[in-house]
């Protein structure tokens, strides 16, 4: 007799402690003085990813997202810096945290170690609320190499740049600005390399895609409200589009917490699967935002605050996928993975 047909782990229901957040994400709109609130009391409340729940973490980071992309993408930020420092061995920290790691020329942010002392100095591109958090994760060149450093954003030495720049109708409130170092305390966290070759790394890739496949559940659900006051085959349509769509990145991203729990995600293997998930659940994110346009039309983009703000926050947010340049990163790794097999 044929053995059944292995089936998929489905993104299991949300913990109790999860409604209250959920509602209160719900309620704090583009406020991103809330949305740190919310993310500093509910970070430490998620599961570690890789520690047997991490379906649970991102199933509670796409609900939250469903409902206020702002608020989810506060929170991912907050918990992946402390799920980093978890990986580092160090103890979870007090406060509100973010991760600064981009780099962009002219800026470069420098560590100098002297006397077991560390600093840094420079500038740092890229800091979503560099002037509002508590603390950070930074990437910084030491040496030829870049290493991870924990730093308080309220040292004097640390200066955040106003806005100015950061026009964008999608996230508004979550703006991200370069923040100027000058010889500021820092302590290291990992060895140097540690940040990009460590097993989180793509785990808490992963984890920014749950909150694409969030955003695009909520836009979705408006979608399904509007056309079931519609009749007509067109409305089906665009009803069955997304959920095909959607039903194919709930599944990948709960594969993917199922394989990172069972031990299946490190090292190449789990850098594949990163960019795998991340395509998929950012391919579903597009795909929802354009048949949403379809369907909808302009009316609510231009009269629906709730509609355009969720859409303009998902089109910023999955912009994080690299498109075509990260979809040629996975075929590089599937031929790579391929090439032993046809010698």
């Amino acid at each position: 007799m044929a053995a059944a047909p292995a089936v998929l782990p489905e993104l299991p229901a949300l913990p109790a402690w999860a409604g209250d957040l959920v509602a209160a994400a719900r309620e704090s709109a583009e406020d991103a003085g809330r949305a740190i609130e919310l993310a500093r009391a509910a970070g430490t409340r998620l599961p570690q990813p890789g520690a047997g729940q991490t379906a649970v973490r991102w199933a509670v980071l796409a609900a939250v997202a469903e409902v206020n992309l702002t608020a989810a993408r506060v929170l991912e930020a907050h918990s992946d810096a402390l799920a980093i420092l978890h990986e580092a061995g160090q103890p979870p920290p007090e406060g509100s945290w973010g991760v600064f790691a981009a780099e962009a020329a002219p800026h470069r942010l420098a560590a100098r170690e002297d006397g077991g002392q560390v600093t840094l100095s420079g500038v740092k591109p890229w800091c979503s609320l560099g002037g509002s958090l508590d603390a950070a994760l930074v990437t910084a060149h030491a040496g030829q190499q870049r290493r991870l450093y924990r730093v308080s954003l309220r040292h004097p030495s640390v200066t955040a740049d106003p806005p100015g720049r950061w026009i964008a109708r999608g996230l508004r409130s979550v703006t991200s600005a370069p923040v100027r170092f000058d010889a500021t305390p820092a302590a290291p966290v990992g060895a140097p390399g540690w940040y990009l070759t460590r097993p989180g790394f793509a785990w808490g890739g992963m984890g920014v895609a749950a909150c694409w496949h969030g955003g695009a559940r909520g836009l979705a659900a408006a979608l399904r409200r509007a056309s079931a006051r519609r009749s007509g085959e067109l409305s089906d349509l665009h009803v069955g589009i997304t959920g095909a769509a959607l039903h194919g990145s709930q599944a990948v991203l709960a594969q993917a917490a199922a394989l990172i729990d069972a031990g299946q995600a490190a090292g190449r293997a789990g850098e594949t699967l990163a960019l795998q998930v991340r395509a998929v659940a950012a391919g579903a994110a597009e795909t929802v935002l354009r048949q949403t346009g379809h369907a909808l039309g302009p009316a609510p983009l231009a009269f629906d605050e709730d509609h355009a703000r969720r859409v303009a926050d998902l089109e910023l947010y999955v912009r994080q996928h690299h498109a075509e340049r990260d979809l040629a990163a996975l075929g590089r790794a599937l031929l790579a993975a391929a090439a032993p097999e046809a010698r």
